[in-house]
């Protein structure tokens, strides 16, 4: 059974970074594709970006040219690296198999960002 858990959320002011991990068990991970999503208040949950088992990614138009997508195999573990964030990007950022549309069902508890000055 797939497990997600997803760490290094925190309270940043706009333009601040943060790089978040995703470790994934009960999947030969180097062979699905992987994507992040979030959700603000009030809000659905929406893809941010995504990254193919050979490496390609892909992103949401908002966090274009802000964020970057990867993932190291040998370690079972994909990272979104946010820079210039904006108040918008506030949210918790949960990750999935599936570098366009979540897979599985089985949601890991996410990790919060929070844009703020």
């Amino acid at each position: 059974q797939v497990q997600f858990v997803e760490s290094g959320g925190g309270l940043v002011q706009p333009g601040g970074s943060l790089r978040l991990s995703c470790a994934a068990s009960g999947i030969i991970f180097s062979s699905y594709s992987m994507g992040w999503y979030r959700q603000a208040p009030g809000k659905q949950r929406d893809f941010v970006a995504g990254i193919t088992s050979d490496g390609k990614t892909n992103y949401e138009d908002s966090v274009k040219a802000r964020f970057t997508i990867s993932r190291d195999n040998t370690k079972n573990t994909m990272y979104l690296q946010m820079n210039s964030l904006k108040l918008e990007d506030t949210a918790v950022y949960y990750c999935n198999v599936g570098a366009y549309v979540p897979i599985s069902d089985h949601w890991g508890q996410g990790t919060q960002v929070t844009v703020s000055s």
